[in-house]
C-alpha cells in the first residue's frame, strides 16, 4: 500500500486528559507542546537485508526521513520524540549514507530531537544529533516509551507493535497501518518505509486492549476513526 502523503485532516482526540492529533502520515501531534511524536522508523532496514543478501531498494531511510520532515513542518514541531527503534540494528547508523546523515542533522539542527532506546537499536548514537532517553520520557500526564507496560495504568504512548486493521467495504478488503487505542493506552503505527504489520487482533496486541477499543486507519490517503466492532476479523464479544 502507498505511503500516506498527509493531505488527509488530522483526527483530534482526547487522550490521558490532553488533546491530541493523529495524523495521516502516521504521527501523534500535540499541538499544545508542539511536538511530533514517531514509532519504529527503523532506519537501514533495507541495508541490513542487503547484508542477508535479500535487495531491496535501497531507499527506505531517505523516504522515511523526508516524509518526517514534511510532517515537522505541516504540523509547525519544535520537538521531535522517536518511541524506539528508530534505526533496524546497533550498527544501522554507521550504514547511513551521507544524504541519510544530512537528513538526520537537519532535523536536529531545526528541531528538539529525542530518541526512546528500543529493543532494535538499544543506543541511538548521540553524534548523529538529538538526545537519547532510557525507558520512558514523561512529559505531563503522559508517559511516552519503546514497549507498552501491561500493567501501566493510564496515559501510556508507545510504538513496537506495528498495528494494522482492515476492514470490509463492498466486498473488498481495505487494510493499512493504524494508531489503536483505548481509555488508558495508544499504540502508533510503524513510520518506517518498510516496517511490516501485526493484525489488532494477534494475541500479542488484543492482550494490551482486552475491552473495547478504536483504531484509526490509515489507508487512501485518509484517517478513519472505527471501533474495533467493525473490523475484518471482529469475532464478536467476548465470552462471559
Amino acid at each position: 500500500m502507498p505511503e500516506p502523503t498527509g493531505h488527509a485532516e488530522p483526527q483530534s482526540i482526547r487522550f490521558g486528559g490532553v488533546e491530541l492529533l493523529t495524523a495521516a502520515e502516521g504521527a501523534l501531534v500535540w499541538p499544545e507542546e508542539r511536538m511530533l511524536v514517531v514509532a519504529d522508523l527503523h532506519l537501514e532496514k533495507g541495508s541490513s537485508f542487503a547484508r542477508r543478501g535479500v535487495m531491496l531498494p535501497p531507499y527506505d531511510t531517505r523516504a522515511t526521513l523526508e516524509r518526517l520532515a514534511r510532517a515537522a513542518r505541516r504540523h509547525d514541531a519544535r520537538r521531535i520524540l522517536c518511541l524506539g527503534d528508530s534505526f533496524h540494528d546497533g550498527e544501522a547508523p554507521a550504514r547511513l549514507d551521507r544524504e541519510g546523515a544530512a537528513l538526520l542533522a537537519a532535523l536536529a539542527a531545526s528541531t528538539e530531537l529525542i530518541w526512546i532506546a528500543g529493543n532494535h537499536d538499544p543506543a541511538p548514537p548521540a553524534a548523529l544529533g538529538g538526545r537519547v532517553v532510557e525507558g520512558e520520557y514523561r512529559l505531563g500526564p503522559l508517559a511516552f516509551r519503546h514497549i507498552a507496560e501491561p500493567l501501566f495504568a493510564s496515559g501510556e504512548v508507545s510504538g513496537h507493535y506495528h498495528p494494522k486493521a482492515s476492514i470490509d467495504v463492498r466486498g473488498r478488503r481495505l487494510s493499512g497501518r493504524c494508531f489503536v487505542l483505548d481509555e488508558q493506552r495508544l499504540v502508533l503505527p510503524a513510520f518506517g518505509a518498510y516496517a511490516g504489520g501485526l493484525d489488532v487482533f494477534e494475541p500479542a496486541l488484543r492482550a494490551l486492549f482486552p475491552g473495547d477499543f478504536a483504531v484509526h486507519l490509515l489507508a487512501r490517503d485518509r484517517i478513519t476513526p472505527l471501533p474495533h466492532a467493525r473490523l475484518a476479523g471482529y469475532c464478536g464479544p467476548e465470552p462471559l
